[in-house]
């Protein structure tokens, strides 16, 4: 997902906001983006990295783009939102999408989606440098958990992690690009409605990513996708890129921002199981311990006492 700013006027309740679509959108939010990193695993078995990532931003910036237009929404960038908009893209479309599919490449599915859900923890730490937000207790504890986390996760495996330690980087890279990318997302506020930030940062990340890919890589990849590949990419692009993006905003319009995070606390739990079931992957105690231990932290960081979200989630709108 796009890491794209919440603005509470962007939660005003709707007339056809009904609790029942709500939580439908909730189930199938959390449900899509769970199986986004198993799914995203299967076509980069087939595809190359840069060329896999051209088809999700180019393909799913243009479907957001055709939504906003569908909807009434003027698609010029304001001039306030170019440079925020520049940054947040870098970091939270091109960094995030590039270093999140070679990581996958390297490591299992479950795995680089435990340490690439430590985002949050990350960005809490970064706006403690940068935008001088206070970093209390919660997020202490929530930045001890998500390192406990990694530990966990990394320890029993640690002599294959020095001799091979490429996947994991680069998901470590990727999950502090999303930080990165919040801290520029949180400086706004943004002129443009969200959907349509999200729309023009995956559009845009997209662009260097398409360059990359003509320059390393053939177009004639796309060719040998086999039909299980093929099925797997349209699913990519069409619900965890297009519908989640879509039915998150409408989904925070009904319920409480805070209520839409808890989607996001359980994607990585149901992206972990389906990768042990779908791709035989291994789930032990350190899985199981560091998964609980990420969750925790995320819970920490992102839902307060008050209700209201702690850290901007891109994102949740998700990762995608």
């Amino acid at each position: 997902m796009a890491g794209v700013p919440f603005n509470r006027e962007d939660a005003v309740q709707t007339p056809d906001a009904t609790p029942r679509l709500g939580y439908f959108l909730l189930a199938t939010i959390t449900v899509f983006w769970g199986l986004n990193f198993p799914a995203m695993k299967v076509v980069l078995g087939e595809l190359p990295p840069w060329t896999f990532r051209t088809l999700c931003l180019i393909l799913g910036g243009l479907g957001l783009l055709l939504i906003c237009r569908l909807g009434g929404l003027p698609l010029a960038i304001p001039r306030a939102d170019l440079k925020p908009l520049f940054w947040s893209t870098l970091f939270n479309i091109t960094g995030w999408h590039l270093t999140s599919a070679y990581g996958l490449i390297h490591m299992q599915a479950g795995r680089a989606m435990i340490i690439g859900y430590t985002m949050p923890v990350w960005a809490s730490l970064l706006a403690y440098f940068l935008l001088g937000e206070r970093l209390g207790p919660r997020r202490i504890l929530g930045l001890v958990l998500g390192v406990a986390g990694l530990l966990v996760l990394l320890w029993p495996n640690l002599s294959q992690v020095q001799a091979s330690p490429v996947g994991a980087a680069f998901m470590l890279a990727a999950a502090w690009c999303w930080a990165a990318g919040t801290i520029w997302i949180k400086r706004g506020p943004w002129s443009m409605p969200l959907i349509l930030v999200a729309a023009w940062m995956f559009l845009l990340g997209g662009l260097p990513v398409l360059i990359g890919a003509l320059i390393l890589e053939s177009p004639a990849a796309v060719t040998n996708l086999s039909w299980t590949g093929g099925l797997v990419l349209a699913y990519v692009i069409a619900l965890p890129v297009l519908f989640c993006h879509w039915a998150y905003y409408k989904l925070v319009s009904i319920f409480p921002v805070s209520l839409a995070a808890l989607g996001m606390l359980a994607t990585p739990v149901l992206g972990v199981l389906v990768s042990a079931w779908a791709l035989k992957e291994p789930l032990g105690w350190p899985e199981i311990t560091s998964l609980v231990l990420v969750v925790a932290a995320l819970a920490i960081v992102m839902i307060r006492p008050s209700g209201q979200a702690a850290v901007n989630h891109k994102a949740l709108a998700q990762p995608d």
